[in-house]
């Protein structure tokens, strides 16, 4: 039986254990002899050293065991360092590569999805482009086929890019002609309506249709054309038809692609403004066509009543000098109701009166005259200075309603505002563009009289002078020969 082993024990060294066992034993079986133990002991130690060198013999032979076996994995571990080395060299080489073909990989997508993405970006521009253009309206399916091109789910390939630039060219093409089609439009009054389409390139269209010739608005949402609510002015409606026609080589048309045309479209007549001005508006027009009646009757009797008084008084002259008196009546009886001529035949019933009393007779004659010719000018007067105060009445009421308006919705709309401020621009506009022309006018008027006037007293200051002074040379005759002069020179006229 193995108690214990110790290796590399020598038996001076094993004794004093021994003696210590022996003691132990001795307590553990204090009868026994010890003798016994000690042969006892001499036996167990010799089966100890037997022992002992079985297992140096097995240690040795496992020693060398052991080292040929980790000489043998030593060579192995080189061998795998070996390999792992080779390996991975051969991983950084394959990791290079990869890195390689991502960085490459990586480059190629990027400039497919950067060709992809120009693809796309042009196919909007140009969807954008063929929406705003009206040919959309006269072509059907121009913008089905972009459909494929801006789907994100397809690639678009040469198939798509085929399209884009059939579609450009095309778009190219229309905007430089001028051609006529037959299409479906939008009457003014809201009807489907078929008519004769003529497209300006891709500035704007005019349409005929029946009677009706007029430009046409193109209407990006439904891409239709709608005929404009308000048609073009008559001269310009007659030059459209002589041009759609074949007789005409010119055209009216609207570089800026509609602006100008929804300008025409929402221009407000004058009756429009007429209609939102309110009611002070109406006695404004009333002041308006009365000065208008005023004038023209005003400058008719004027013009009538101030003919060439120069060539008919130097005739009246030459009677005088001749100191003929009836021939001068005579003269001047067919030229009644003017009054220059009324002036001068008040003069001839004076000639044999003093130069102080025949000059009160000329004056009170030009006296007598001027209401004749002042007729209705301080009424247009009056109503130059009416006319202002009527509109700014008017812009009083429409701001009245403008503030009414703000105390009951308030200020947040301004289409509640528009209603009152519209008044009152109105009617201020209105009053002043009556008031200009009548203070104009009168003005004129006015100058027109003065220049009546004076040439009255011109005409008469003249008469005066060539009275007093025939008279002066020829003694004043009784009167019964003068009248009977006058009668003969009357027989002997006719």
């Amino acid at each position: 039986m193995k108690l214990f082993y110790i290796p590399n024990s020598r038996p001076w060294t094993l004794l004093p254990i021994l003696l210590f066992f022996g003691l132990c034993l001795g307590g553990a079986v204090l009868g026994e002899d010890l003798r016994i133990a000690s042969q006892k002991a001499r036996s167990d130690y010799e089966a100890a050293q037997a022992e002992a060198r079985i297992s140096e013999k097995h240690r040795t032979e496992d020693k060398g065991e052991l080292e040929a076996e980790i000489r043998a994995v030593q060579q192995h571990v080189e061998e795998l360092t070996r390999k792992l080395a080779d390996a991975q060299m051969r991983l950084d080489d394959v990791q290079a590569a990869s890195a390689d073909q991502n960085r490459r990989q990586s480059e190629e997508q990027m400039d497919l999805r950067e060709y992809t993405g120009v693809i796309r970006e042009t196919a909007r521009d140009l969807s954008t482009i063929l929406s705003q253009s009206h040919f959309t309206a006269l072509i059907p399916g121009r913008l089905d086929r972009m459909a494929p091109v801006l789907d994100t789910e397809r690639f678009p390939g040469m198939t798509e890019i085929t399209t884009l630039s059939d579609l450009f060219l095309e778009e190219i093409t229309l905007s430089g002609e001028v051609d006529l089609h037959t299409g479906p439009l939008i009457a003014p009054d809201g009807h489907e309506t078929q008519g004769t389409i003529l497209t300006l390139g891709g500035f704007c269209a005019v349409y005929q249709s029946g009677d009706d010739t007029g430009f046409l608005h193109y209407n990006e949402a439904t891409h239709r054309f709608y005929a404009l609510s308000r048609l073009p002015p008559w001269w310009m409606r007659r030059h459209l038809n002589r041009y759609l026609a074949g007789d005409a080589e010119d055209i009216t048309f609207d570089v800026s692609k509609g602006a100008a045309l929804k300008q025409l479209a929402h221009r407000s007549s004058l009756m429009d403004k007429i209609e939102k001005g309110g009611p002070i508006v109406w006695p404004i027009i009333g002041l308006g066509l009365l000065a208008l009646l005023i004038t023209l009757e005003r400058i008719r009797f004027l013009n009538r009543v101030h003919a060439n008084t120069d060539r008919l008084m130097g005739r009246v002259n030459e009677l005088a000098g001749q100191g003929d008196w009836a021939a001068c009546e005579e003269v001047l009886k067919h030229q009644k109701g003017k009054p220059v001529y009324n002036v001068l035949r008040a003069g001839l019933g004076a000639v044999h009166e003093k130069r102080e009393t025949l000059e009160s007779v000329l004056q009170e004659a030009i006296l007598k005259e001027l209401p004749r010719l002042e007729r209705f000018l301080p009424a247009l007067n009056i109503m130059g200075a009416v006319a202002p105060l009527l509109g700014l009445l008017g812009t009083v009421t429409g701001m009245i309603e403008t503030f009414q308006a703000i105390t009951l919705f308030g200020a947040g709309d301004p289409r509640t505002m528009s209603g009152g401020i519209s008044e009152a621009l109105i009617t201020t506009m209105l009053g002043l563009a009556v008031a200009i022309p009548i203070m104009l006018v009168h003005t004129f008027l006015r100058r027109r009289l003065e220049h009546i006037v004076g040439d009255m007293e011109e005409k008469a200051v003249a008469l005066s002078n060539i009275i007093c002074r025939e008279c002066t040379l020829v003694p004043p005759a009784p009167a019964a020969e003068v009248a009977a002069r006058s009668a003969s020179g009357r027989h002997a006229r006719q």
